[in-house]
């Protein structure tokens, strides 16, 4: 069902802005997974992804050339504010909105479970996500194409064991580990690989 996914996006919203609560300043400046963003930026990332309506995306799309990463750029810059209590206020008042890019409902999951260990891993904070969130991130991500942020073409050629999920996908050299370290490493987040078994495991780390 679509409409369950809000709750969900909520709730990990909600999670997300309680750990934030405790950092200091010298975390919110450490290195996230997320390549060239810091902890401060991920969080303005999602201020503003969270603030992203369909017409909204496309005109910023149009402004940036059609770049995502110029796009991306421009609302981590737009968001993030003059000190990390400003960004994490933004992002309170964000935390219920509804609002979404042209994309299927589950891309809300991924982003806030992704970055959500972009930015809790470096930490050490850990967080215990909802299987069926983790586990319709994982289908999602592995079902939608490179260009749009997936890993459709790299899993066509492999096989995704989530051990804690009673889940597989595709057809191919396994890779196999928690539904979330699996997640983590089709999107690109090379910290997960050493979680992972498996002759698939090799196809990942060239992706990631």
């Amino acid at each position: 069902m679509k409409n369950d996914v809000w709750p969900m996006v909520h709730a990990e919203r909600a999670a997300l802005i309680d750990d934030l609560a405790h950092l200091d300043g010298e975390q919110w400046e450490e290195p996230s997974l997320c390549d060239g963003w810091t902890v401060h930026d991920v969080v303005a990332h999602l201020v503003d992804t969270a603030r992203t309506t369909r017409l909204g995306f496309v005109f910023r799309l149009a402004q940036a050339r059609f770049d995502f990463d110029r796009q991306n750029t421009r609302g981590v810059e737009r968001e993030r504010g003059a000190s990390p209590r400003e960004t994490l206020e933004r992002l309170r008042q964000v935390a219920s909105r509804r609002s979404t890019p042209p994309a299927p409902l589950d891309s809300r999951l991924v982003e806030e479970v992704v970055h959500g260990e972009d930015i809790r891993r470096p930490l050490g904070i850990i967080h215990a996500y909802p299987l069926e969130a983790v586990a319709r991130s994982l289908r999602y991500q592995a079902r939608t194409p490179a260009s749009f942020g997936g890993a459709k073409e790299l899993t066509a050629r492999l096989c995704l064991t989530a051990t804690d999920a009673g889940l597989s996908i595709g057809d191919g050299p396994e890779a196999s580990g928690t539904a979330l370290s699996l997640l983590l490493a089709i999107s690109g987040r090379r910290a997960a690989l050493n979680d992972l078994s498996g002759p698939g495991v090799p196809a990942l780390a060239t992706s990631a």
